[in-house]
């Protein structure tokens, strides 16, 4: 049985982890080295950074923090912002990351997908997808959520899963930031309809809103940022927990 994982998720804006509610609203969270070591040792299965306002000139103090984490932490590890190319991955999976992740340019060029799967395997590419309700359909944003498309949610997944992604980061832009839970009826439809892991992103404030995404949803990983970045909820107490309640986790 595969073990769920818990993914502390470090957005990165000038070199420093901030967090915002509904993706506004920012507010510094700490150095993200230090704060991935700190994970690292308090028993995360992964991490995630994502440069939210990722530009090709800041490309070089990205490079630098993926070196950096590289040599603090022994667990893997995925970058996105910016990727466009796959000389951006190139660079990134050279400096020390174990994946990558791409989203908007995803949208914008579905086959960067096809060509990231080939020159790197499928394993190594995670697609993130940002998604908003409008009305009786979920829809797929860019740009960190600030610009809507018509391209509805489930197709898109759909879609990227069949170019070669190996994974999704699904993030609902309406309970991020909210601390009211994850989307577990948007999260278990995609999930009834792919075959690759699904990594639940947006809404966690508390320790249940994590045991009801697994036992809900049957998602492989829950990600969050702000309960873990304040200390609000410390991962070795959450895992018990999960254990506690018959969810399979590494502790």
């Amino acid at each position: 049985m595969v073990c769920k994982r818990i993914i502390p998720c470090l957005d990165v804006k000038d070199g420093r982890t901030v967090k915002g509610v509904n993706f506004v609203d920012l507010r510094d969270a700490g150095d993200p080295v230090e704060l991935a070591w700190q994970y690292s040792r308090q028993g995360a299965d992964e991490l995630v950074f994502l440069d939210i306002t990722a530009t090709h000139e800041r490309r070089k103090t990205m490079v630098e923090l993926v070196k950096a984490v590289a040599r603090q932490v022994n667990i893997p590890f995925t970058i996105g912002g910016g990727i466009n190319e796959l000389a951006d991955a190139d660079i990134l999976l050279n400096a020390g990351a174990d994946k990558i992740s791409i989203n908007s340019a995803a949208v914008r060029n579905p086959e960067l997908i096809n060509q990231l799967a080939d020159a790197f395997g499928k394993q190594f590419v995670v697609v993130a997808v940002d998604t908003k309700a409008a009305g009786e359909r979920n829809l797929v944003h860019l740009n960190g959520g600030r610009v809507a498309t018509h391209l509805e949610t489930a197709a898109w997944i759909k879609e990227a899963e069949e170019r070669g992604a190996g994974e999704i980061l699904l993030t609902s832009m309406d309970h991020d930031g909210t601390k009211s839970g994850f989307d577990n009826v948007l999260l278990k439809q995609i999930n009834d309809h792919i075959s690759i892991p699904l990594i639940a992103s947006g809404g966690a404030g508390n320790t249940q809103h994590f045991i009801d995404v697994f036992q809900q949803s049957d998602a492989d990983a829950a990600l969050a940022a702000s309960v873990f970045h304040y200390g609000e909820i410390l991962i070795p107490e959450l895992k018990q927990l999960l254990k506690n309640n018959h969810i399979n986790v590494r502790i």
